[in-house]
């Protein structure tokens, strides 16, 4: 359809003026509140019992047509894209007893037609405007390449805005299709095969591809990198627009880790980066997404810009800014004078404050950031931590509901488990106790009367304002830590690399379901896991073949009922974070994806008036 009668029919369509429009030559087309139809150029109208073909009508084509009702009473304009040439109006009076005044216009009237439509309702305004986070940990290079994700929720901070995924969580659903429009499971569970959507492309002008998504595959080496792999028989582009993954035996994770789980689903244009390699692509990242790289200046701040024509929608604000600021204290203040716009993670007296203070908002979230201790000592024999009982004992030490209280104003969730319970596959399991004269008593029997020297507990700086209290709350019962607080990136590898001893604060709130949260922290091979036990590995591999979903559901809440059992873990809270934002914003994006940390989809976040 010629851009200009599009645009008119869509600006009535929206309007009010025109019912519907449909484009014959594509088949697109709006809804409609009359029954009305065009098919290869003939117009119907049910509602009077006629039809009325273009040439009929005066129309020298039938490729491009729109049609519409702009006035009272069944009177219809119907218009050819030709405008130079055969543009004409025809409208049909007293349509119930079928009499019609044909009148034909010069293309100039049509074309004033067009112009006050124009003024009418004016065209989506391009993106304006700035909106600056202040972000509670320094952003790390390797969070700009999808195929370094770790198992956390960080870098889906970058991700949502530089790149894209074939399949990723947006508003009102958790596996939406983004650059997959479309994908479809064999009847066997072998073979899973997803349809590109048309026309998206990089920031740099290439179209995006089915070799971009092999190559972004296979050149994947992050979280659970391993277990895909090693499931995945083959990869296949039969189409520049199609893929096939070839399943080496069922498995019915396949999609949850692909996608939303992991960075492997999370697509980068393939010669660009075989030209500048992975550290270029560091240094300027290109992707797929609503907004495109600027510059980044390590530990101050990364700069993006809108990218107009995105398929989802073009983003409002023309520029983002995340702007490290690790003191919580300071976040705030600059929240205050309006340095920045939106601030994450605010401890409990400065959101007190916030939600005090005229023109700001504070913005809870209850997200799917799971914290507990990590034991990584138990399988340890010299250990302390290889006893159940003195594990069960710094369990029963911490006092969640008073670390709630005073960290997040009672919006975190108590929790003993390390999964959320939204995941798919959450087993319910007993609340959480507080009882320092049991944890005594463990210790005792555990032979240490005395309490013990229970060396580091080393935590992710961001979140000393929970790990701290943990700390005391151990201290406290007679289980003496060490608190070593390490920058968020620097953590993460440590963890991974298992270079820690002791006790280890970790957390997640990566996207996925239990089976997803089991392979990173409990079952052998995972990203983040020291040791493991037969049982619980055993299980978890019946579980990752099994297609009942009863059954897998069966086994794993038996793998959950084993990690509380055997006190693997010492599960703190499901947190609820708790952001705010400034006079200036009208959407912050905060909370729009359930259970998500951060702002997001980027191109919701819009400035008053704009």
């Amino acid at each position: 359809m010629g851009s200009a009668v599009r645009y008119w029919a869509e600006m009535m369509t929206s309007s009010g003026m025109v019912g519907s429009f449909t484009d014959a030559g594509t088949g697109s087309a709006g809804t409609s509140r009359e029954t009305a139809s065009i098919q290869s150029g003939r117009f119907t109208a049910p509602k009077w019992g006629r039809a009325y073909s273009q040439e009929r009508w005066g129309a020298r084509r039938a490729s491009t047509v729109c049609r519409g009702s702009i006035a009272p009473k069944g009177i219809w304009a119907y218009a050819h894209q030709d405008i130079d040439e055969a543009l004409a109006v025809r409208l049909p009076i007293d349509p119930p007893h079928g009499r019609l005044m044909m009148r034909s216009l010069l293309s100039v009237t049509v074309l004033v037609l067009l112009i006050s439509a124009a003024a009418a309702v004016p065209a989506a305004a391009a993106p304006d405007g700035q909106v600056t986070w202040g972000v509670h940990i320094s952003l790390a290079p390797t969070w700009f390449d999808p195929a370094e994700t770790p198992g956390i929720v960080t870098p889906f901070m970058v991700l949502y805005g530089l790149h894209d995924a074939m399949l990723k969580a947006l508003p009102g659903n958790p596996l939406a299709p983004a650059l997959a429009e479309s994908w479809t499971v064999s009847p066997d569970g072998l073979t899973y095969e997803f349809v590109l959507r048309r026309g998206v492309k990089f920031h740099n002008g290439e179209p995006v591809t089915a070799e971009d998504v092999k190559f972004s595959f296979e050149r994947y080496r992050g979280s659970a990198n391993k277990t895909l792999k090693e499931r995945v028989a083959a990869v296949e582009t039969p189409e520049p627009g199609r893929v096939r993954f070839r399943l080496k035996q069922p498995w019915p994770d396949f999609v949850m880790f692909y996608s939303t789980a992991t960075g492997a689903g999370w697509i980068v244009p393939k010669k660009y980066v075989e030209k500048v390699g992975d550290d270029g692509f560091k240094k300027a990242p290109i992707g797929a997404g609503p907004y495109r790289f600027v510059s980044f200046t390590p530990g101050v701040e990364l700069v993006m810009e809108a990218v107009e024509g995105y398929w989802r929608k073009t983003p409002s604000v023309k520029r983002l800014i995340l702007r490290v600021i690790p003191d919580p204290t300071t976040r705030y203040a600059a929240l205050k004078n309006g340095e920045i716009d939106v601030t994450y993670w605010m401890t409990a007296s400065l959101g007190e404050d916030l939600r005090r203070t005229p023109g700001l908002t504070l913005r809870p979230v209850v997200s799917s950031v799971m914290q507990w201790v990590a034991f990584v000592d138990q399988w340890d024999p010299k250990s302390p931590w290889h006893d159940g009982r003195v594990r069960l004992a710094a369990n029963l030490a911490i006092d969640r509901q008073a670390i709630n209280q005073a960290e997040t104003l009672g919006h975190s969730l108590l929790t003993n488990s390390i999964i959320p319970n939204t995941f798919d596959f959450f087993w319910a399991p007993p609340p959480p106790q507080y009882d320092r004269a049991r944890t005594k008593k463990l210790l005792a029997e555990a032979g240490y009367p005395n309490g013990l020297d229970a060396g580091d507990y080393t935590v992710d700086a961001a979140v000393v304002a929970i790990g701290e209290p943990v700390a005391n709350s151990l201290q406290a019962a007679g289980i003496r830590v060490k608190l070593r607080p390490l920058e968020r990136a620097a953590f993460q590898k440590g963890y991974s690399d298992k270079k820690y001893r002791n006790l280890v604060h970790s957390g997640s709130a990566a996207f996925g379901n239990a089976a997803t949260r089991i392979e990173a922290f409990i079952a052998s091979g995972g990203a983040y896991v020291y040791g493991s036990y037969p049982d619980i590995d055993g299980l978890f591999r019946e579980q990752a073949t099994e297609l009942d979903k009863k059954r897998r559901e069966a086994t794993l809440h038996r793998i959950q009922q084993l990690i509380h059992e055997k006190a693997m873990v010492a599960p703190i809270v499901q947190v609820g974070l708790m952001s705010g934002y400034g006079p200036r914003v009208e959407e912050s994006g905060l909370g729009l994806i359930t259970g998500y940390s951060f702002s997001a989809p980027y191109e919701d976040v819009r400035l008053k008036g704009k």
